[in-house]
């Protein structure tokens, strides 16, 4: 007598389907869509933070626009010329006539004090034939080249009046005294224009300065008294040069 033992709910898994009724059909898409639900992403209402995160983008792009129109000025605005480094760093004051007519200089002076000494472009010199050939530092009884200082507190540094000689500008028919213009210390003067006076004709007010003077604040405010600005030179001098 055969017995026969039902089967294992193991065994009927892997050996048996059961036929698909409509009550399992149902039961099947509810599971197949409850297990699409779960990879969906889930939406979720934005929070503060979650506003402000957006926000930053915008913000940062109204600061870089604020920044842009500092840094880009509009074309209409800008000058003809952009300005030299003469003019973005220092102030620019004249001596007329300083001892005779037509020994025009000029005072370069930047914001830590420092003065840098040269010929006003109206000085006699350059309507000379050929300009300024030749540069001569050995004045009085000694030479201004000569004079080298050191340190923090600029030791053998000289100190001269306002109407001391700093150098000779020669022309091939005469010779032109070169004066300090400020009562100060003498830092340094411009060698290169012993070997290149032509430096004098071409950029007189850069690398054809004369010198660099240092004058105390107090001795400065007594100097600025007999110097003109820009403006006022520029009137004075309206008929023979072009500032």
């Amino acid at each position: 007598k055969l017995s026969t033992l039902p089967p294992s709910s193991s065994t009927c898994r892997s050996s048996f389907q059961f036929p698909m009724t409509e009550q399992n059909a149902d039961e099947a898409n509810t599971v197949q869509t409850s297990n699409l639900e779960n990879v969906k992403p889930t939406i979720v209402a934005c929070s503060h933070s979650d506003t402000a995160q957006k926000s930053e983008p915008l913000i940062e792009e109204l600061k870089d626009e604020e920044l842009r129109k500092l840094l880009v000025p509009k074309l209409e605005n800008l000058p003809i010329s952009p300005p030299s480094a003469v003019e973005s760093n220092f102030v620019t004051y004249f001596a007329p006539d300083f001892t005779k007519p037509g020994h025009d200089q000029y005072v370069h002076r930047h914001a830590n004090g420092l003065c840098i000494i040269g010929l006003a472009p109206t000085h006699i010199a350059f309507k000379d034939e050929g300009g300024v050939t030749s540069v001569d530092f050995n004045v009085g009884k000694s030479d201004r080249s000569g004079i080298k200082v050191s340190g923090k507190r600029k030791k053998n540094a000289q100190h001269f009046e306002s109407n001391t000689a700093l150098c000779k500008a020669c022309t091939k028919d005469a010779s032109y005294i070169v004066r300090c213009c400020v009562k100060g210390s003498l830092l340094e003067v411009n060698d290169r224009l012993i070997m290149q006076p032509e430096l004098l004709n071409s950029s007189a007010d850069r690398e054809g300065y004369i010198a660099i003077m240092m004058p105390r604040p107090a001795d400065w405010i007594k100097a600025k008294t007999t110097l003109l600005g820009i403006e006022e030179y520029r009137e004075l001098r309206k008929d023979t040069l072009q500032l």
